[in-house]
């Protein structure tokens, strides 16, 4: 029997699974997120991750790392060259082979598909949007935050759901739904010094409690169809749809159409259907194929198999 591992490594939790050759999923265990872009130790501290979730799951097995044919990962914060490298490096310095390393994006194009070429739009903590073509070139899109203008991703809608509480009560600009459920979800009075006390939760042990709290109301008011919020939705679909639609005009693909896999929470886990539906509308209008949209149903780790196996 020939065993395979496979790492979707993200920013909140990093899931290792042992697969067997016939793609079965053996045994699966989870460690902190090892993006080391959120770590004080950087690439030292998500190797040491990576080597913490190997171990157990080894250990768990009864199995050593020579008995595994291949390994291979899905990392976010592996945007650039000199990232790839660098955690290669830290690998192999502990005594790791026989491993590949990628975006954590490109393995779900792996998971939700059969085919060898699509794109993945990926919205979780962060966004990213990757695609492998037909001459199995990878593209990924996005990935930089503020600086690649990412938009969807958890944080994204958090900070704005806050940002629109902060209009409507701070400066008065407008009048939105939004503001009253989150006076609601945090029993706060819709009062300015009462609101601004909320932020202390980002800073404590309340900060992901605090973060779903935001984007569940974001949504609930898109779902109401509150016109401020519906701006939101609308921007961060358009945002999306530029990510989607330039990997149509970037890459080459030989089918007509494309299948684009849409992951990560805000996609997969949240009653988003109203933005989803505004994405799958704008990208199909900006893109040069058809495409056709498929909401990932299976852990993305999946895609580490199936890129493995994939010629065999």
């Amino acid at each position: 029997m020939k065993y395979y591992i496979g790492v979707d490594g993200g920013g909140t939790k990093t899931q290792f699974a042992l697969f067997d050759e016939n793609k079965n999923l053996l045994s699966s265990v989870y460690t902190s997120g090892s993006n080391h872009e959120n770590l004080e130790g950087s690439f030292v501290e998500a190797a040491d991750i990576i080597v913490e979730g190997i171990t157990k799951l080894l250990e768990e097995n009864n199995l050593q790392y020579s008995d595994i044919e291949h390994t291979l990962m899905g990392l976010a914060g592996i945007d650039h060259p000199y990232q790839h490298e660098a955690m290669v490096e830290e690998l192999t310095d502990r005594g790791y082979d026989r491993f590949s390393i990628y975006n954590d994006g490109f393995i779900v194009t792996k998971a939700g598909t059969t085919k060898k070429a699509a794109i993945g739009y990926n919205c979780g903590t962060g966004t990213c949007c990757n695609s492998i073509d037909s001459r199995g070139n990878m593209l990924q899109i996005g990935g930089f935050g503020e600086l690649s203008g990412d938009a969807g991703n958890g944080s994204w809608v958090a900070i704005r759901a806050f940002k629109l509480v902060y209009d409507e009560i701070c400066l008065v600009k407008h009048k939105s739904l939004i503001t009253k459920l989150f006076s609601e979800k945090f029993s706060v009075a819709p009062e300015r010094d009462e609101f601004l006390a909320t932020i202390a939760m980002l800073m404590g042990l309340k900060q992901d409690e605090y973060t779903r709290g935001l984007i569940d109301i974001f949504f609930e008011a898109a779902a109401a169809g509150d016109e401020v919020v519906l701006e939101s939705v609308e921007e961060m679909a358009d945002r999306g749809a530029d990510f989607i639609s330039a990997h149509t005009k970037l890459q080459q693909f030989d089918d007509d159409e494309v299948d684009v896999v849409l992951s990560g929470s805000i996609h997969t886990k949240l009653p988003s259907d109203m933005y989803i539906e505004r994405l799958m509308e704008k990208a199909r209008a900006k893109s040069t194929k058809k495409l056709n949209f498929i909401k990932l149903s299976v852990p993305p780790v999946t895609g580490c198999i199936n890129w493995m196996l994939e010629d065999k």
